[in-house]
């Protein structure tokens, strides 16, 4: 084993050179809760003598106070590190340990078996090679296993390990093992899974982990170390075609400009044909850099700076590729969505994506169907929720390099970012290019927003209305166009009442259908405003992201939010419509101020506070504020 090789003593330059030649295999322990993962890393470690002295002596401390073995070893205790962890005996994080054996380096993660952390499992699984999924002898194949061999398929890993465990609570049973490795197998046959090796073990005791075990005389397969030092798993991203992901231009001095990146598929050579995306410009490679000197090839993997050959315009998240088989450049895909964040998905809301080293504007369709992961059978959904996975279409916000997932990890997946928060909501996979991305195109026109506007002497605006129901927005809207028509100005007013006689009658009132809303009014407002129309919105709108949204989507400068600002108190005092009366009887939920909530506009343009002004105040307060725009008309 590693800490007892003689060569470390006597010739420590030989044992560290052939520690680096020694193959990597990455890999994730991963199953439902308390299946034992933690114990069997814990074993690894023990076992391959990587446990030191004091490390051991901390493992006996702890074993007897916080141990689940009644005072014997508990070999979790070595990668549960968090405080949760250790009171609750479930892994919460994902702990990565490094170890080795004389035949090959390992990094492992334990990944967590509770459902809800679920997203850790798939940060652990994203660049594994082989997945040992643990099953609880006593329990069998659960939805968790089942959720989790679904992401490993999904995830690109073909190698798995079905490590059934506990094996000495039901008696070593033969009969056991088989009725969990026929069930199994059945299911992993419907996910695309072949390559499985089903092992009897049991990790506390050591059983079919470094040695046969003399307990289970009716198993001749491999042990598990055994096993993970000989399954091949050669990287075959060196036989994709040629990608690297542009991280940095590297300008050091006027003489040098270099494109500095990370090699995610093939080899490139000096004098190789290259093309860049998605501006499809070509060149060729003059050099490959490093700081140890220039390389005459780099492959997948490696990290490296290339100097073409041509003064072409790359910058960071561009992909250079093979000339002659370059990715793909599109904005609308199919995708499996696997969506991790505490908030349900909100169709049509605009999140990031990180794809490669470029982030984008994404939103996410409603579901083609949702996967049953006990099933696999396709469920109809309009959202997804925390761990579920789902089919969808995605809409990047410009067009983007991309290879399928299954041909490239690195240009085929993507993590979904919340704009707000910057917290990772989801990962996306792509599966390929939606055809009417391919056979839509914009059309040139001749008479643009420009000419129309001047025909009309204005200069185009969308006023965009915001406040809780009965705040006035409404009353408000309808005083500004009076006054704007009686000045000679061409406007429209959209009233979401209104609109949901008509274009929104389908939508209900959950945070989806509200996001879709919004969506919907703001096409509508850009399509006037390009008509060189003064358009005028009143919207609850009670999310800020759809308003942020909303205001990305109007040219920079024409976009101005009025914050009609009533306090709740007084709103429902107004209930105009009886709409406060119902929702507090329970006859209309998610109600904005009831049992929804409204997020007011941090900066808006222009804040009304109704308690403080008049209704005429609030008219010219606006109205003042377009005219200043541009003078004498807006």
């Amino acid at each position: 084993m590693a800490h007892t090789d003689r060569r470390i003593a006597s010739d420590i330059e030989t044992y560290l050179a052939a520690q680096q030649e020694k193959s990597l295999l990455r890999f994730i322990t991963c199953g439902s809760v308390d299946d034992g993962k933690s114990t069997l890393i814990g074993r690894f470690l023990y076992e391959s003598k990587l446990v030191f002295e004091d490390h051991l002596a901390a493992l006996e401390n702890d074993s007897r106070k916080e141990g689940t073995q009644g005072g014997d070893l508990d070999f979790a205790l070595l990668v549960d590190g968090l405080a949760a962890e250790r009171e609750q005996g479930i892994t919460i994080d994902v702990a990565y340990r490094y170890f080795s054996t004389e035949k090959r380096k390992f990094v492992v993660a334990d990944t967590p078996g509770h459902e809800q952390y679920t997203r850790n499992m798939v940060t652990g699984a994203s660049t594994a090679d082989l997945a040992v999924i643990l099953v609880d002898a006593r329990r069998g194949v659960l939805t968790q296993t089942r959720r989790h061999s679904h992401l490993v398929a999904l995830l690109g890993i073909r190698h798995v390990v079905l490590a059934v465990n506990k094996l000495d609570l039901v008696d070593y049973s033969h009969e056991v093992f088989d009725r969990i490795d026929t069930e199994y197998r059945a299911f992993a046959a419907e996910l695309g899974l072949s390559d499985i090796v089903s092992i009897p073990l049991s990790a506390l005791r050591g059983d079919n982990i470094t040695q046969p075990s003399p307990n289970t005389p009716w198993y001749s397969g491999p042990t598990l170390i055994e096993h993970l030092e000989t399954v091949e798993v050669d990287d075959d991203r060196a036989g994709l075609p040629f990608r690297m992901t542009v991280q940095w231009v590297n300008r050091p001095h006027l003489d040098f400009r270099g494109f500095s990146g990370l090699v995610v598929g093939g080899v490139v050579r000096p004098g190789d044909r290259v093309r860049v995306a998605p501006s499809g410009v070509e060149s060729t490679v003059a050099r490959i850099v490093t700081y140890d000197g220039d390389l005459p090839e780099a492959v997948a993997g490696q990290s490296v700076t290339l100097v073409l050959t041509d003064e072409v315009d790359v910058s960071r998240g561009d992909v250079i590729a093979a000339a002659d088989d370059p990715p793909g450049v599109a904005d609308q895909f199919e995708a499996h969505v696997v969506w991790m964040g505490e908030d349900e998905l909100l169709p049509g809301r605009r999140y990031l994506a990180k794809i490669g080293a470029t982030t984008v504007g994404v939103t996410v369709d409603h579901p083609k169907y949702q996967v049953n992961v006990n099933t696999l059978e396709h469920v109809a959904a309009k959202t997804l929720g925390l761990n579920q996975i789902g089919v969808c279409a995605v809409h990047f916000d410009r067009p983007t390099p991309f290879d399928a997932y299954l041909g490239n990890r690195d240009l085929g997946g993507f993590v979904i970012i919340d704009r707000l928060t910057n917290a990772t909501v989801g990962i996306g996979l792509l599966r390929f290019v939606l055809r009417r991305a391919q056979n839509v195109h914009w059309q040139a026109l001749e008479v643009d927003k420009a000419a129309r506007a001047a025909l009309k002497h204005q200069r185009p605006a969308v006023v965009w209305f915001t406040g809780l129901s009965g705040a006035g927005k409404s009353t408000i809207a309808n005083a500004v166009e009076r006054r704007l028509h009686a000045l000679g100005h061409h406007t429209y007013l959209l009233d979401g009442d209104n609109l949901r006689h008509g274009l929104n009658r389908d939508l209900g009132f959950t945070p989806a259908d509200r996001v879709e809303n919004v969506r919907r009014s703001t096409e509508v407002a850009a399509l006037l405003a390009d008509s060189g129309l003064i358009t005028l919105v009143c919207l609850i709108s009670p999310y800020r992201a759809e308003r942020r949204m909303a205001r990305d989507r109007i040219p920079d400068g024409e976009f101005i939010e009025v914050f009609v600002d009533t306090p709740l108190e007084v709103a429902e005092a107004r209930d105009p419509k009886g709409l406060y009366a119902k929702a507090r009887r329970g006859e209309l939920p998610n109600f904005t101020g009831v049992d929804a909530p409204y997020e007011p506009p941090e900066e808006p343009e222009i804040h009304i506070r109704t308690s403080e002004t008049t209704l005429e105040e609030a008219a010219e307060k606006i109205v003042a504020h377009l005219l200043d725009r541009c003078g004498e008309r807006p």
